[in-house]
């Protein structure tokens, strides 16, 4: 019994996340900046792959950031890349910004938080951060066999340590990844142009599958 209540608990609260995020999203999409507010992020991470998720750092995350861009993925930054990012965002919420008068229209009706929140929500993000790969560590990122890796992950944030996931979990990740390189690159709606660069995706996943966790460790 106690195991039915808390699996219903469990999909209600789900349920109530997917809709908080459904109702901004429609906000900033109906707004007449929505187009440019929606090609900040791409919208392959939901709420369910937050870490902790229902933690008071994975509450305040949806609460303000989905406000205007898709959700962020913690590990899109390394730690010390968070604070500053965060005290930019909030800067642009309260309505200031590089933008002038169009960020202060771009922000209307948009909550920023408190300073209490804006420091629970960086500590969120710093805890759950990518770790950055030691190359003392995996000599092999600079070998030929690593250079896949190498040249795909640079592109978008520092080089993730391998030891983070199991070697089927980065395969999920990877393709995931593959996602949002084809969304950035891409106009939404276009199609793929003869000669486009590819990722080598089995080499990453080669790569990371030699020097990942072990399942169970």
């Amino acid at each position: 019994m106690r195991w039915i209540l808390l699996a219903s608990g469990i999909f209600l609260h789900g349920l109530a996340v997917a809709d908080e995020v459904s109702e901004a999203r429609k906000r900033w999409e109906s707004s007449p900046h929505g187009p440019m507010l929606e090609r900040i992020l791409p919208p392959t991470f939901n709420a369910a792959r937050l870490p902790e998720p229902r933690s008071p750092g994975a509450k305040l995350v949806i609460a303000y950031c989905v406000q205007c861009h898709n959700l962020p993925n913690p590990a899109m930054h390394h730690a010390e890349k968070w604070p500053a990012i965060v005290d930019r965002m909030v800067v642009r919420m309260e309505g200031h910004g590089n933008l002038g008068k169009l960020m202060a229209e771009m922000m209307a009706g948009v909550k920023a938080p408190a300073p209490q929140e804006t420091q629970a929500l960086t500590a969120y993000l710093q805890k759950h951060a990518q770790t950055p790969l030691d190359p003392k560590r995996y000599p092999e990122v600079n070998r030929r066999s690593g250079e896949a890796f190498r040249l795909a992950c640079n592109q978008c944030h520092v080089l993730p340590d391998p030891q983070r996931h199991t070697a089927q979990e980065w395969r999920a990740v990877v393709a995931r990844m593959q996602e949002n390189m084809e969304w950035m690159n891409r106009v939404v709606g276009s199609k793929p142009v003869p000669g486009e660069p590819r990722l080598q995706v089995e080499e990453i996943n080669a790569f990371l599958a030699r020097n990942a966790r072990k399942p169970g460790d």
